[in-house]
């Protein structure tokens, strides 16, 4: 089974490369062949983690990542980032949990492919 790491550390809204890892964590989790796939948000990425944004689509950013999550996907937001941002404390989308950069290291190592938006 192939190991794939998609860090996003792009902010959520203002650009689409955050949407872009996002739909591309999506595409590989509804594979037939199941790769393991990971995705670690870095940056202003982890503000993707507070659930009831409001972002006029349909199922917007959370239903992605909701929908990531119950393909198994497992979703961390960086401790560090999420404390300069004052949103460590906060509720996250359930499934969605708080990582360290050690964490990020291994799987980096553990990984076939890493890829960054």
């Amino acid at each position: 089974m192939q190991k794939i790491l998609i860090i996003i550390h792009a902010a959520p809204y203002g650009s689409e490369r955050c949407l872009s890892g996002l739909r591309l964590a999506t595409a590989l989790a509804g594979r037939d062949d199941k790769p393991q796939v990971r995705v670690f948000l870095m940056s202003d990425a982890t503000v993707l983690s507070l659930p009831n944004q409001v972002d006029g689509a349909t199922n917007g950013l959370q239903g992605m990542v909701e929908t990531l999550v119950n393909h198994g996907v497992e979703i961390r937001s960086c401790r560090t980032c999420a404390l300069a941002r004052g949103i460590a404390e906060l509720p996250l989308i359930p499934g969605v949990s708080i990582g360290t950069l050690q964490e990020l290291a291994q799987a980096t190592l553990d990984s076939d492919k890493v890829i960054t938006f």
